[in-house]
């Protein structure tokens, strides 16, 4: 199933390629916590509708929840999705950026085993990697302390 889900997700990533913006739009706001070098090998899509794997395995699986779950946002790989209404929402950007760090530290395979254990296993909203995603956006909306996202995510997951 992992295998399936991974050639979705590049199929979509290549479908939306056009229309990919370059973090490095972020630079300036988010110094100090993602590097120009990480943000230039990041990208988001406004998109009207989030696109979702919706294969029969993954409701089988028990993640019918989450493919039905209203988002604002996901991330596939180094490319985030993201609705019009939250294009200037700087926070969701943060929080997109932890997954593709996270993705970046773990591989494809490695991020959606560990994703899909996890919801499965504590639901979303408890999920390690969503709560490290959310603990970094609020951190950032806070104006706490710069730390460097992806040297984190790196050596704490």
């Amino acid at each position: 199933m992992l295998n399936r889900i991974e050639e979705w997700i590049d199929l979509t990533n290549e479908r939306f390629s056009s229309q990919r913006k370059i973090c490095t739009l972020f630079a300036r706001q988010f110094a100090g916590f993602y590097s120009e070098e990480f943000l230039a090998d990041s990208y988001f899509v406004i998109v009207d509708s989030i696109p979702k794997p919706d294969f029969p395995e993954l409701r089988e699986a028990g993640l019918g929840d989450f493919l039905d779950m209203e988002i604002q946002g996901i991330t596939y790989k180094n490319t985030y999705y993201i609705l019009p209404t939250f294009a200037q929402d700087l926070r969701l950007h943060f929080h997109e950026l932890v997954h593709v760090a996270q993705w970046k530290t773990l591989g494809a395979p490695g991020f959606l085993q560990r994703y899909i254990a996890e919801v499965q296993s504590v639901g979303y909203k408890d999920a390690p990697l969503e709560k490290l995603a959310y603990a970094f956006d609020h951190h950032f909306s806070q104006g706490g302390q710069k730390v460097d996202v992806p040297s984190y995510v790196e050596n704490k997951i």
